[in-house]
Order: structure tokens, then sequence, then C-alpha cells
């Protein structure tokens, strides 16, 4: 999923961005490996990453944060939480009721920090943010609501195993074999291609769908499959070009109001500048499950303000997480768990933060780029 207005299956909207003495020796090769580090599952499980082992002392804001959001979104970890974290979970159930000291003072019992570095040492990094879109939809192609959103085509899992890209974004808008594979495939209709490509670079998204009988029902798309060609940022397009100087979704918005009168060809050129396209399906769940976020690449609902998006060769699923950052969008100091991850999230210190969602996470999510520094807290043995 996982951009400061950014994806969660494998999109982000904004572009990027020495071995504790307690480690083994193996952690000190080039691999950045920590073959040593209690309960790691495997030697090359975090190839691109160095874990340093760090105290609590060293977490900034480590007790102040308030722990009720962390603590729910834990327990949608405990869902699927892999063999290291799962003997953890029936304290974690137990400790729902408890207090944020109590949850402390058991956290520090049981998990160790390690801060995250990129293997040449870095420790900062960058972190941007993606949300849930909840966008009009209808049923059936009909005035006011004729941009499709598409299922999967037919051949696409065969393409996808040759190691072939399905056809570009412009393609799929201009070639008749491409519109041909797609025909029948229609899943929604929108009323705007800003929507349907804000639902591509998140990955996931509600939407409210009018039925023939003019009745509605809020449904939830989900990740189906993309054309596997290249995420490139239409944010990015439009600022090296000097088009727009806010690269929000509310100045995008805004640069294609002013511009399609005049010169449609220049806004379907920003469209096309995007290449990756996204196919979606309608995600069934049950009724106490459907107010919760989409699912991330774990397999389980995120938590706004408290999942992320990682590079999963970094840092594994489940993972609880320190996230410190500072800038003119947030100051947060908080712990998050690493449930998702995106094309665009690469590297060790490098995160996509769930902001929410509808309009007001969007819009937190299109502002958000700024530094990050990164601690996991790992099993003790």
């Amino acid at each position: 999923m996982a951009c400061s207005t950014g994806p969660r299956q494998t999109d982000s909207v904004q572009e990027p961005a020495r071995p504790a003495a307690n480690i083994s020796p193996p952690a000190a090769k080039a691999s950045g490996l920590l073959a040593g580090m209690p309960g790691t599952p495997s030697p090359q499980a975090f190839y691109r990453s160095r874990w340093v082992a760090a105290s609590w002392d060293a977490l900034p804001g480590w007790q102040n944060d308030s722990l009720q959001d962390a603590w729910n979104a834990w327990l949608q970890n405990c869902d699927r939480p892999g063999p290291l974290f799962a003997p953890l979970c029936r304290d974690v159930r137990q400790l729902l009721l408890a207090s944020d000291d109590e949850r402390r003072i058991w956290m520090m019992a049981h998990l160790q920090p390690y801060r995250l570095e990129a293997l040449d040492g870095t420790s900062d990094g960058l972190l941007t943010s993606y949300y849930e879109p909840l966008f009009e939809a209808s049923a059936q192609r009909r005035p006011g609501f004729e941009v499709p959103l598409y299922a999967p085509p037919d051949n696409l899992a065969q393409i996808k195993r040759s190691g072939r890209a399905w056809f570009s974004r412009q393609e799929i808008d201009s070639v008749a074999q491409a519109q041909e594979a797609l025909r029948g495939h229609e899943v929604a209709w929108l009323s705007d291609p800003l929507d349907a490509l804000i639902l591509h670079i998140q990955g996931s998204g509600r939407l409210r769908m009018t039925q023939p009988d003019g009745s509605s029902r809020v449904i939830r798309m989900a990740f189906a499959g993309s054309n596997e060609q290249p995420y490139q940022s239409v944010g990015r397009w439009l600022l090296d070009r000097g088009y727009i100087k806010d690269a929000s979704w509310t100045g995008i918005k805004a640069w294609i109001a002013a511009t399609q009168a005049s010169n449609p060809g220049l806004v379907q050129d920003m469209f096309w500048s995007n290449p990756r396209y996204v196919f979606f399906r309608e995600e069934v769940r049950s009724p106490q499950d459907n107010d919760a976020g989409p699912r991330g690449a774990q397999g389980v609902p995120l938590t706004a303000g408290r999942s992320v998006a990682v590079d999963k060769d970094s840092v594994p699923y489940a993972t609880p997480l320190w996230l410190v950052s500072s800038g003119p969008n947030a100051n947060l100091q908080r712990l998050v768990f690493a449930q998702d991850t995106g094309s665009a999230i690469v590297g060790a210190v490098r995160a996509d933060y769930f902001a929410g969602t509808g309009n007001e996470a969007g819009e937190f999510a299109s502002r958000m780029k700024q530094n990050l520094r990164l601690w996991a807290l790992w099993p003790k043995p």
C-alpha cells in the first residue's frame, strides 16, 4: 500500500527521499547483517540496514507518548505477528486496560531498542505519509461519472510471470489493444481523473458507491495488481517544470483547474508522466471490521498515526518502532508498527506514515516530507 500523499500498496507521491559492541562480528560485515542479534530470524534478514543497540534513555520522548492508540495497533499486529513477536501477544492483550507507565515498564523488560542505520552508518532518513481516500463513485457509467477503475486484465498474471510490464498509463488511455483487454473489467466509475490517480498512488480507498436504483453504500477498493511500470511523481513533474510551487493535492487540483480549459493537452501530459497504473478489487469485510483502516502488506488493518510502511528488506513486518521526526508539518515522537511497504519506500531509515481516511488526512499526507530517525524494538532472548 504506501508520499506525502503516498501509497499503500507500492507507491508514494512525494519522492525522497557500526555495530554495537554487544553484537557479534558478523554484524560488522558490509552486508549489515545481524546474525548475532537475539531473535534474528535469519542471517540474511536485513541486508539494507544496520542495527545498533541503544538504551531506552536514547529514545527522544519515550516517556511522553500516550499509548492507547498504539496498543490498539499492537492488537491488530497480533492477528499476524510472526514467530518472533507472537510470544508477546498474550501480555499485549492483558495490558489493554493497563496504564501507560505499566505498558512502558513491560516494554523495557521485554524489548531491546536498536537504532536503525543505513549501511554507511547514516541514521538520518526521510518520512513521508499516505492515507486512505474517500470518493463519490457510481456502479455504472453515467454522465458525471466516466472515469473507470479496473480489475486486473485476464493476462496480467501471465505477463508478470514473464518479467514484462503491461501497457503504460498513456497506452491504456490510447492503445486499442489495452482498452479491449480492460473492457468489462470496470469495478467503479469516478467523476475526476485526479481522484483515480490518487487511488492508484495510495493503492486502496473507500468509495461511496451510488447504485442503479439510487441507493448508495460505502465499499472498499483494495490493491489487486499493477502494470509493473515504474512510479513517477506527477507533483515532481510539475515542480521541475515550474508549473507549481505547492505539490500538495490542493495545489495540483488548483493547477488543473487553471490549466484545463486553455491547455488540456498539458494536463493530459501530467497524468501520463506517471506510467504506473493500479488495478483494484472490492474488499469485503465483516461488519465489526468494516470501520478499521485498509489492510497493509502485513495483512492487518492499518491504524492512523500508528502504522508505517517500511522497506521490508530493512525492517520485518510487525516490528514495533520508535519514530522521531520534526518539521513544519508535524513533530512526532511515538510508537508505531511496521505493517506495510511501498515501491518508493527503500532504505533503513525510510518510512511512510499512515495518516488515516478522508480529505483532512489527505492534506496532511500531501505535505509530509521531513527528517526521520527510527529505533526497532526487538524481543529480548
